[in-house]
């Protein structure tokens, strides 16, 4: 069968600035389909919150997945299943309707796909129950189930119990999940699917995605597994890799501090396998807000596997940030058309001497909202013998922030000028010399809710 799905995920959806977290590659991999028949049984929901586009694009999606299963068994769309394999469908709302049986003809799948209308609740245990049901025990075919789902269980028992004893049994659980009308329960799906469970479940929030996550499924089942594996995964250039962890198959090294190959020699050769690889990652500015992880993904196999990974997003919360001191006005020039040569007169600037310019940024921690903060801060220049040389003292009000809890609140661009004829290192003779600096940094709440019990006449 190929590669049947890849996935990439997170194991945190947001992080403080120089944070870390953790990616997991995932993937699976099948025999080939013609000289491992295969019973393929869909369970599709149709509850009511299937209503509309999410419903026609999952018929569109469904209908994909049979074709290019009709292509793979027999190397044409001839509307037969061929080489002994079958699919079923099995749709459910309040309960479950084996739609079909598992058959060959693709016209009755297609007309079962094309015949359900949505509205109920939703009953997974009844739909695992239904589609076990469709398996004959005595078959040496390989079992799989491809469940589609756009919502929490809501009634009937619970669906653990029927897909444990179905995986029991021998049965491939894939899982795909349209996250985007209404919620749906990610861990439920992992309970549900083989292990790794990151390597058999797909979830969108939109259900335009839904036919490539059927095809994506199905396209590579005329493929024989999977061998010679080369996956190369780079991070967007505001992270650095810190850490490897050994995958479950396969070797995994870094390449740089934003790169890893994952090498497989082998999967899904001759059983159905899956396989996944960790790493840690670690935020290194300056992004912030909703960043996308993903620098590229590069995939490769001697079959030619198709294979795409999700490009998953963080949100990095650096605090507020307030520019404290902005740039030197600009000077504006016009030059008119047609004019080939412009002489302009842009004023004086006085070269005062050599020196250096330091910019501190400042990170109060824990500011409680509606609060301001007095920030000082005191520049000394520390000589070879260790003494100390005031350069310079600031001191600010850091405005008040709005957010609901306390949060670190950052003050950037605290600007101090130093000129040379103040360096009082030993070799003063040179330019670019180095400099050694020290600050002193106070910062107090100039608000706040406390009044002394003898100084009732006091204002403010």
């Amino acid at each position: 069968m190929g590669v049947t799905n890849s996935n990439k995920e997170l194991n945190a959806t947001g992080i403080s600035c120089g944070d870390s977290f953790k990616i997991k590659l995932s993937l699976t991999a099948e025999p080939d389909i013609t000289s491992n028949p295969t019973d393929i049984v869909l369970l599709l929901d149709r509850s009511g919150s299937m209503a509309g586009s999410p419903l026609a694009n999952m018929k569109s999606g469904a209908k994909a997945f049979i074709d290019i299963i009709d292509e793979a068994t027999d190397g044409t769309e001839d509307g037969q299943i061929g080489f002994g394999s079958h699919i079923g469908i099995v749709s459910f709302a309040d309960v479950a309707t084996q739609d079909t049986q598992l058959i060959t003809s693709v016209s009755d799948l297609k007309a079962a796909v094309d015949a359900l209308s949505s509205g109920g609740s939703t009953n997974h245990e009844d739909a695992f129950q239904k589609a076990l049901d469709l398996f004959d025990p005595n078959s040496t075919n390989a079992k799989v189930m491809v469940m589609f789902t756009d919502g929490v269980t809501t009634t009937g028992g619970n669906p653990n119990t029927v897909a444990t004893l179905a995986k029991s049994q021998g049965v491939i659980i894939y899982c795909i999940g349209l996250s985007g009308n209404g919620g749906i329960d990610v861990q439920a799906l992992n309970d549900w699917a083989s292990d790794p469970d990151s390597a058999y479940v797909s979830i969108t929030p939109n259900d335009e995605e839904l036919e490539d996550l059927f095809e994506d499924l199905a396209q590579n089942i005329a493929k024989p597994g999977a061998t010679n594996v080369v996956i190369t995964d780079k991070v967007a250039s505001c992270f650095r890799i810190t850490a490897l962890s050994s995958p479950t198959k396969g070797t995994a090294s870094m390449l740089d501090a934003n790169t890893v190959e994952w090498k497989i020699d082998e999967l899904g050769v001759t059983q159905s396998e899956g396989a996944a690889f960790e790493f840690t990652v670690e935020h290194i500015g300056p992004c912030s807000g909703t960043v996308e992880v993903n620098e590229s993904v590069i995939y490769s196999d001697t079959e030619g596997n198709v294979v795409t990974f999700p490009s998953p997003t963080i949100e990095v919360d650096c605090g507020v940030t307030i520019c404290e001191e902005g740039c030197r006005e600009p000077i504006d020039v016009t030059v008119d058309g047609c004019t080939d040569t412009l002489e302009f007169d842009a004023g004086d600037i006085c070269m005062e001497g050599l020196g250096r310019i330091v910019q501190l940024d400042v990170t109060l921690r824990s500011v409680c909202p509606r609060r301001r903060v007095a920030l000082a801060i005191l520049l000394y220049e520390v000589d070879d013998n260790g003494f100390e040389h005031k350069r310079g003292m600031k001191m600010m009000t850091v405005p008040a922030h709005t957010s609901e809890s306390c949060r670190d609140v950052t003050v950037r661009c605290i600007t101090f000028v130093l000129p040379e004829d103040l360096d009082v290192s030993d070799n003063t003779g040179a330019i670019c010399n180095q400099r050694n600096f020290r600050a002193r940094l106070i910062a107090h709440y100039i608000d706040y809710d406390y009044d002394c019990c003898c100084c009732d006449d006091v204002e403010g």
